[in-house]
């Protein structure tokens, strides 16, 4: 298969933006003519391109493992069966993985590594026996430590987990319907949710459904129980959870019987409006916990909030309920920290020259971490891409999509190209403009509380 490149694999081998690679398209007759792809998406051939590079004394680098992936990334449609098939050493095939899965960022369900490595952190899955029931491409597992167990319903998927972690047991099927996994130490688990087709008719009355009856809609109640089945008494579940999924009310009789059996010890947002449940599954004759750990956000605390408080007609084990535990000092704390800070002086510009978020990160390689709204980590030098300009723009692209959605790649987004000081100085307007929203979260904070307090007679004028 001939090797061929778009204009963001152009851009990498010679280091420069994308907007760079439409210019030379636009200024010189002689760029080679696209050989396949769409309009919108044009391919050209690597030989092409690399003669054109000589002529007009541009430098490149083509890595063996990056020449190996342009012959992979012909047909979209087959890639992913291709990378999985592809026999070379592990390092190169990593190499691969992380290409095809920015190729396919929006399809590929692949967890965070910040959240990852929370999930193994409370699941104490670094030892022992780890199994992942719905394990994609290995992300969960390869944070894990110890003996790791997989099981993943996509053949392709379950062969490139299989690649990336040779040393572990990934069986291919159906988890829900027919586990292949035996009794862990440890469980985690990111599982497609949203699923309707998965198994309600075929497995009513299963054992599995200690708690009760998953109901149709609620596949990620399936999914707690059959994590709690595969984990040793005592032992622990970290499973990503659907926000919507701690309050529904048709999963309250099954969130409710989690929590009178102390199988639940911890609800935890994270990023992209998701929760981290930590299950525990009980050991007989146990004393269960009084005490619940319910956090907008991770922390090393003790369970802050007693289980019979939640066990009403709602059964709601969201962590943002907590705020409104005591609304009238809440109101109280929120006013006094209410500070409406200046906005930046910005003013109209022309437009700079524009690259993306992705090749700006590129350019700059290096071990500072700057995390996205979406939970994704980008490493980076801080002297040569500045950390604050890097989070603006990060943030400013997640605002500018329609949703919001944590599935969305960020790094495709049009960013400017500039100097470093010039970087700085907008860092220095982001920090800005990241302060007053964080004044405006709190003002609103405020009026809720206010409202609240008021209506419910525990704050009065």
């Amino acid at each position: 298969m001939d090797e061929t490149v778009n204009a963001g694999d152009i851009a990498r081998l010679v280091n420069v933006g994308r907007a760079a690679v439409s210019n030379w398209r636009k200024r010189y007759d002689d760029f080679p003519q696209p050989v396949g792809g769409t309009a919108s998406s044009p391919l050209f051939s690597l030989a092409d391109v690399e003669k054109w590079l000589r002529r007009n004394g541009k430098s490149f680098h083509v890595s063996p493992a990056e020449r190996l992936w342009q012959r992979l990334s012909g047909d979209d449609l087959k890639l992913g069966e291709r990378v999985a098939e592809t026999d070379t050493d592990r390092e190169t095939f990593e190499f691969l993985y992380q290409r095809y899965a920015e190729a396919h960022s929006r399809q590929l369900n692949v967890t965070p590594d910040d959240i990852a490595e929370l999930m193994v952190h409370l699941a104490n899955a670094k030892k022992g026996t780890v199994a992942d029931p719905a394990c994609g491409t290995g992300s969960l597992l390869m944070k894990a430590g110890g003996r790791k167990l997989g099981q993943e319903l996509d053949p392709t998927s379950a062969k490139i987990a299989r690649r990336r972690l040779p040393e572990a047991e990934i069986h291919t099927g159906d988890s829900l319907r027919h586990n292949q996994i035996e009794t862990a130490d440890a469980v985690v688990c990111d599982p497609p949710f949203h699923e309707r087709s998965w198994g309600h008719e075929e497995l009513v009355g299963d054992a599995r459904w200690t708690y009760g009856q998953p109901p149709r809609g609620e596949p990620e109640l399936a999914w707690a129980q059959h994590c709690l089945s595969l984990v040793k008494p005592g032992g622990k579940v970290a499973i990503l959870m659907p926000g919507a999924a701690a309050s529904r009310r048709p999963g309250k009789r099954i969130r409710a019987n989690l929590l009178r059996a102390g199988a639940i010890e911890a609800v935890i947002t994270v990023a992209g409006g998701r929760d981290i449940w930590v299950l525990k599954k009980p050991e007989a004759n146990a004393t269960p916990p009084q005490s619940v750990l319910l956090l907008e956000e991770y922390a090393d605390e003790q369970p802050n909030t007693r289980i019979i408080d939640l066990l009403d007609e709602d059964v709601d084990i969201s962590p943002a309920r907590r705020r409104d535990a005591d609304v009238g000092r809440a109101f109280l704390e929120a006013r006094q920290r209410f500070e409406l800070p200046a906005p930046p002086q910005l003013d109209e510009r022309e437009t700079p020259p524009m690259t993306t978020i992705g090749e700006l990160v590129r350019r700059a390689p290096g071990t500072t971490p700057v995390t996205s709204p979406t939970g994704t980590v980008y490493e980076i030098d801080p002297d040569r891409l500045d950390p604050d300009f890097l989070d603006g723009l990060l943030r400013a692209a997640l605002a500018s999509t329609p949703t919001g959605s944590s599935r969305l790649d960020l790094r495709r987004t049009q960013a400017p190209s500039l100097p470093f000081a010039e970087q700085q100085r907008y860092g220095k307007a982001f920090r800005q403009l990241r302060a007053m929203e964080e004044a405006l979260g709190q003002g609103a904070e405020v009026v809720r509380l206010g409202f609240l307090g008021l209506l419910g007679g525990r704050i009065g004028p």
